[in-house]
């Protein structure tokens, strides 16, 4: 298997991309993308830090919870684990790469540009939700916006009902925690002997539960 380590010999694989390619991407979000943010319930956060380590974030919430214009949009931060890792990336250098969903669409909305972070209450406040608003709102300014393709989700099969996996393939969200903060926890100690370190599994209906109080 040979590595390749430069532009000329990836492109000398896959070539160039066609004008159509180049020619979708803008520099603004016209009416279709506007469109398209207004119908989309769920965005993808792409960050990275100053050493160029990556993250991908997701973020949704009722269709339109995305405020966007043409050269800029707003993303409200509702509660999270307070791992902080997008925000932080974009305190590091200011840039997000943002993916759009709409249910049973396969085609997406890409918008690249520069984010800062804003919590002024007049602005935080226009994303209330039951009185509650969001801690912060993100700002991004578009520098690139371009529909992608549907093949992705077409080899997919993503919105395919009969595609679906059955929730019980997996263990749940506690049992899997259970199993990977347990393991962790054994190997800080540092010890090989003495009694197992046990962590309770929290159940999917209480985690469920759990989630929807602190929704917002």
């Amino acid at each position: 298997m040979a590595e390749i380590r430069d532009e000329d010999a990836l492109r000398r694989l896959y070539g160039h991309p066609g004008g159509r390619s180049v020619a979708k991407q803008l520099d603004r979000l016209d009416r279709h993308c506007l469109d398209f943010i207004a119908l989309s319930p769920f965005v993808l956060i792409a960050t990275a830090d100053a050493h160029g380590a990556a993250d991908v974030s997701p973020r949704g919430d009722l269709p339109g919870f995305v405020a966007a214009r043409a050269h800029d949009l707003l993303i409200p931060d509702r509660p999270g684990n307070n791992r902080l890792d997008s925000l932080t990336n974009i305190l590091a250098t200011g840039r997000v790469g943002l993916l759009f969903l709409v249910p049973g669409v396969d085609e997406t909305l890409r918008v690249n540009g520069r984010a800062a972070i804003h919590d002024d209450a007049e602005l935080t406040a226009r994303f209330a939700v039951g009185g509650k608003a969001p801690r912060t709102v993100l700002k991004v300014e578009v520098e690139e916006a371009y529909l992608h393709c549907a093949k992705a989700f077409m080899r997919s099969r993503l919105w395919d009902v009969e595609a679906q996996v059955a929730r019980s393939s997996l263990p749940t969200m506690g049992e899997m925690l259970r199993d990977q903060i347990a393991g962790k926890i054994a190997n800080e100690s540092g010890s090989t002997s003495g009694p197992s370190v046990v962590v309770e599994a929290e159940s999917q209906e209480a985690m469920v539960e759990r989630y929807r109080a602190i929704l917002y």
